[in-house]
């Protein structure tokens, strides 16, 4: 097999992989979790647009429950929770995972987190919630664009997954 082959096999097998985990949050399934963690084991970081960018730029439509300059907040369309929304910054500028953040990156991670705040207060989520980033495979992250679960309407457990 020659090389130019491989890398032809090697990028056939990334774009599969990638419309396994649009199709995985796009469609409902009766295991969320297992599609989920298939989804995190078959993404492949990229600076390439992801299922986020879309729906930051309406390509695809979301229930958006808060939107400012700098970040998006909007309903899991596979809620593990009453409330599941995830908030996201509307500008990936490299950070496409918490591992990935640099020094730059304090003032929009600040930012996702207080928006959590305001979002959880929004939502009525009085008695409590549950932030959660997943970053990386091992952390079952499907999309490559750092974003905050919130999750809450319902008694969390411990430990987590």
């Amino acid at each position: 097999m020659e090389e130019s082959d491989s890398l032809d096999i090697k990028k056939e097998r990334i774009r599969l992989g990638r419309i396994g985990v649009l199709n995985s949050h796009l469609s409902s399934n009766p295991n969320p979790m297992a599609s989920e963690k298939e989804a995190a084991l078959a993404a492949v970081p990229s600076d390439s647009p992801t299922i986020f960018d879309k729906i930051i730029s309406k390509e695809i439509p979301s229930k958006v429950v808060y939107e400012d300059d700098e970040v998006l907040a909007f309903r899991d369309i596979s809620p593990q929770a009453p409330t599941h929304i995830l908030i996201i910054p509307k500008v990936k500028a490299g950070l496409s995972g918490l591992s990935k953040a640099e020094e730059r990156h304090c003032e929009i991670l600040g930012r996702l987190l207080y928006t959590a705040k305001l979002v959880a207060k929004q939502e009525g989520l009085d008695d409590g919630f549950r932030i959660v980033i997943n970053d990386g495979p091992s952390g079952c992250q499907s999309v490559y664009h750092i974003h905050v679960h919130l999750l809450g309407g319902r008694q969390m457990n411990w430990p987590p997954g």
